[in-house]
């Protein structure tokens, strides 16, 4: 049997893997004949979404070009998704700082959406990361806030992710009871909707309730269930979980030192494959317990040294990882400074665009003024004088508008209801100067001689 599972790991892993690769290629092809800005967002937030397990680095290039392009086109679906493809990145590579203020920045556009899912799991992943970081109340506060978001809402794929998480919650907090009944909720979940991994999850959440509170036959049912549920659906990191959980119950509760050998040796067999060097060590730890315990020096020292081999590679990696952090948040960085200095050149042109026209408007005024003193037209003048008045008025809406914009957050209502208030200022002032002004065009002083219109009347006898 452990022959059949090494060889099935060898096979399936690096298949997944290609898989994703294959699917990114893919995602790169349609990236480059897209043409529409709102495609590429899409495409590139996806693909950011794939290559992070394999490739963090460019995940975060991907998921930054997401956002900055979408913040230029005002796309705000495209800025929540690529912060949420940011944030767990981030969250993958173990930098929860980073995270959770992109997180949190999503939090701000999905309060001010109209789309209560995106709001549900943003909560959600913001309450992962305290839970991460071990931060139970804070991740509960999150979780519940979700939670009425869900309910709320009636959002039945979503209630099965937020049981699961509340339930894992109380179990780290030991609160069986609780936990116990969110898990239960999930497993009810998963079965209606027959899918494996879900019940997987599920069924070892129970396993542990059970365990703790000393309930060994239910603790065993429900493990064993769950690690084959956790097969077919090819969840290694929770078959882990659930194998070394089933190996402590036969070594602690049954009282089954070979069952419990087995499993633990299964899950270390499994994280090996897999890559996942935490669980290693915790199946090194419990092996070497165990074989100390048994007075099986040998055995007791080949896991120590594993152990020992473990704890100076996790070392090792955090080592990298922390350089790979560092070196993530100052590229991340760096294109923050790039993003925020297009910016400030596009406020700059339109600045000067700005100035220009306020430059140009008393211009144009005193041309149309100049113009009324030589030899011209009365109609000409009056369009002159009319034409000078609707740039005036059109410039200040301009220049009030993003104020207005920000005032009232861009809510269109208020807006049209603050423009109205400007414009039943602005006309009749504007009329009352149009009128003011062009009399004072068109009137003779002195010597100034403007060209009158003739009109011609005909009398009764047909005179002129």
């Amino acid at each position: 049997m452990r022959c059949k599972i090494i060889l099935y790991l060898l096979i399936i892993l690096p298949s997944v893997l290609m898989a994703q690769k294959q699917k990114a290629d893919s995602l790169l092809n349609l990236l480059e004949i897209e043409k529409t800005d709102t495609g590429k967002v899409k495409l590139m937030w996806e693909l950011a979404g794939i290559i992070n397990v394999y490739d963090p680095a460019g995940a975060l290039l991907y998921a930054q070009k997401a956002l900055n392009l979408s913040t230029a086109i005002q796309y705000k679906e495209g800025e929540s998704k690529s912060l949420g493809s940011l944030a767990n990145t981030f969250r993958k590579m173990g930098n929860y700082t980073k995270a959770l203020e992109l997180n949190l920045r999503k939090l701000k556009l999905e309060e001010k959406g109209k789309n209560p899912r995106n709001l549900a799991f943003v909560l959600m992943n913001i309450g992962i990361i305290y839970r991460y970081q071990e931060e139970y109340p804070e991740a509960l506060k999150y979780y519940y806030r979700s939670d009425s978001v869900i309910r709320e809402n009636n959002l039945e794929d979503v209630k099965y992710y937020i049981y699961m998480n509340l339930g894992d919650v109380y179990d780290m907090l030991n609160k069986t009871d609780s936990a116990f009944s969110y898990f239960n909720k999930a497993l009810i979940l998963s079965s209606n909707l027959k899918n494996d991994d879900y019940t997987g999850n599920a069924m070892t959440g129970l396993g542990h309730t059970y365990f703790k509170q000393d309930n060994a036959p239910f603790s065993l049912m429900y493990y064993r269930t769950g690690i084959e549920h956790l097969k077919v659906a090819n969840n290694d990191e929770v078959l882990c979980e659930a194998a070394l959980g089933l190996a402590k119950l036969y070594r602690e509760k049954l009282f089954k030192n070979d069952s419990a050998v087995f499993y633990a040796s299964f899950a270390q067999t499994i994280a090996e494959k897999a890559g996942f060097i935490t669980w290693q060590l915790n199946a090194a730890n419990f092996l070497a317990s165990h074989y100390k315990s048994i007075k099986n020096t040998d055995s007791a020292f080949t896991y120590l040294n594993k152990v020992q081999v473990l704890n100076d590679s996790i070392n090792s990696k955090a080592k990298i990882r922390e350089l790979q952090l560092m070196s993530s948040n100052e590229n991340f960085r760096q294109q923050e400074l790039e993003e925020s200095k297009r910016i400030a050149k596009k406020e700059r042109k339109q600045q000067l665009q700005l100035l220009f026209i306020g430059m140009f408007i008393p211009g144009f005024f005193l041309l149309t003024l100049l113009l009324s003193r030589i030899q011209i037209h009365t109609r000409v003048i009056k369009f002159l004088g009319i034409l000078s008045l609707l740039i005036l008025f059109e410039y200040l809406t301009l220049f009030l508008h993003p104020t207005v914009a920000a005032f009232t957050n861009h809510t269109p209502i208020y807006e049209m209801l603050i423009f109205v208030a400007i414009a039943s200022v602005l006309l009749p002032a504007h009329h009352r100067f149009e009128n003011w002004l062009i009399e004072k065009l068109t009137q003779r002083k002195g010597s100034i001689k403007i060209k009158k219109v003739k009109v011609k009347v005909k009398g009764p006898a047909g005179t002129v």
